[in-house]
């Protein structure tokens, strides 16, 4: 194992009624920020537990966080911030709002004109506005984590940061909040949660069978409760995916560890080209790319075959070839395409992408740093 550092400072508040404690939790001189997305949870009641909760308090609202989120979108939520002397955020939403909010309070305390740099990594923020979340859609595991991932239509490009002020004071979850979501939502979640521990464990060995079984562990749950999930309201398969979703990417399977991120960024360029959701990017780029890096990735997959599919039978290469198509088939039986065709995208996209990357100097993706455009364009043929 690897040597690592480990510190998460986000406190979790989990289960039912539990949006209630937001009176209990935020500081009662706060001046808030209500960050949302398009109008939801106006209908599914978590705006109105969240003003009751909030009764008392002094608080501002600001609506329109897009999934994706937009930097020009967020930068109107930076001048709000400034204008109105902010000094708690509160993220009500999913993945997107959240990552939105983490820009908001790095940026908001950054120099002006500087804002955009905290993307390119060229700002490094040393400072940020106090934040939380509501969390209503498990999928990305931002609640719990320093990262966030933001879209500039004007450069058409969609960036990652990481910022110790990304960090939530605390996360509420309560998985009745999930109950008002469509199937196409809650597959999504599914699929993003997945594939974030993926990137994270099939690498290759540093002998690390902590980390290695809990991943396996959130895996198999996401496999086990994820029909249900995507067909009824069930309390407790809801606060399964939830948690797993969350555990996914808090950190604590990628200590010590060897990590991949490479679906990842080629997923974002489909995203930022074609406007297909993110985790269904996920589930078009990663079959290809274990095809791809089969033998790279030798060991781990082998353990994915045993310990996550219970494949047990036949020889090694049997064994990854099956894991592999286990793992397309269970993208496409909760409805998600796994092919740029399917999606009316053109073949052309595929140079595309690997031009975008290389010009951005992005020419050794991977675990192995062996992921070169050229191979990206190997990866996104066998996909198409």
């Amino acid at each position: 194992m690897n040597n690592f550092e480990y510190q998460n400072p986000v406190k979790i508040v989990f289960g039912k009624g539990q949006i209630a404690k937001l009176k209990e939790l935020i500081p009662s001189n706060a001046n808030i920020l209500i960050t949302c997305g398009g109008g939801s949870i106006k209908q599914n009641g978590v705006y109105e537990q969240v003003i009751a909760a909030l009764a008392g308090f002094r608080y501002h609202e600001f609506w329109g966080i897009e999934p994706n989120p937009k930097y020009e979108t967020l930068m109107k939520a930076v001048e709000v911030v400034r204008n109105e002397n902010i000094t708690f955020l509160l993220a009500v939403g999913g993945g997107s709002v959240l990552d939105g909010t983490k820009f908001i309070a790095n940026a908001s305390l950054a120099p002006k004109g500087e804002e955009w740099n905290i993307l390119k990594g060229k700002y490094i923020p040393t400072n940020g506005v106090a934040l939380a979340s509501v969390l209503t859609l498990p999928a990305t595991g931002s609640e719990m984590n320093a990262g966030a991932v933001i879209t500039r239509l004007e450069s058409k490009e969609k960036l990652a940061f990481h910022s110790p002020f990304s960090y939530p004071k605390f996360s509420v979850l309560d998985p009745e909040t999930t109950f008002s979501l469509s199937q196409t939502q809650r597959a999504n979640g599914v699929v993003d949660a997945f594939v974030h521990v993926i990137e994270q464990y099939l690498t290759y060995s540093v002998n690390s069978p902590i980390q290695d079984r809990f991943a396996e562990s959130i895996l198999r749950t996401l496999i086990d409760e994820s029909q249900t999930y995507c067909a009824e309201n069930n309390y407790d398969t809801a606060a399964n995916v939830m948690w797993a979703s969350t555990v996914a990417l808090n950190g604590l399977i990628a200590v010590g560890v060897v990590t991949d991120w490479a679906t990842h960024v080629i997923g974002h360029e489909i995203t930022m080209l074609h406007g297909v959701d993110h985790a269904r990017t996920l589930a078009i780029v990663l079959p290809s790319l274990l095809k791809v890096q089969k033998e790279q990735k030798r060991e781990k997959l082998i353990a994915y075959a045993k310990h996550v599919w219970h494949i047990c039978e036949g020889s090694d290469d049997d064994k990854i070839t099956q894991a592999i198509d286990k793992t397309e088939n269970f993208f496409r039986n909760l409805g998600i395409f796994t092919k740029l065709s399917e999606y009316n995208i053109p073949q052309t996209t595929i140079a595309e992408i690997a031009s975008r990357l290389n010009d951005r100097g992005w020419r050794a993706l991977g675990e192995r740093k062996d992921i070169t455009p050229a191979k990206v364009q190997e990866i996104l043929t066998l996909a198409f």
